[in-house]
């Protein structure tokens, strides 16, 4: 795993993403992220397993108090 995906994981795990409906997986570093399910701001919904091999970055934005 690289050192990028490392921190992307480590971010999503931090933000409790990566948490499943029935209850909270405990991962370690190194370990494959479960599959999820986000909607996105252009408001289709990606899952992870769909993009698997390839580079993927969360982004966000705190709406709270914004126009948007």
């Amino acid at each position: 795993m690289t050192r990028t995906r490392r921190a992307f994981w480590s971010a999503a795990l931090a933000l409790g993403l990566l948490t499943t409906t029935a209850e909270a997986q405990e991962l370690k570093v190194g370990d494959l992220a479960p599959d999820f399910t986000l909607q996105a701001s252009d408001g289709k919904t990606y899952t992870l397993s769909t993009l698997r091999g390839r580079a993927v970055v969360l982004r966000w934005f705190p709406k709270a108090f914004t126009a948007g």
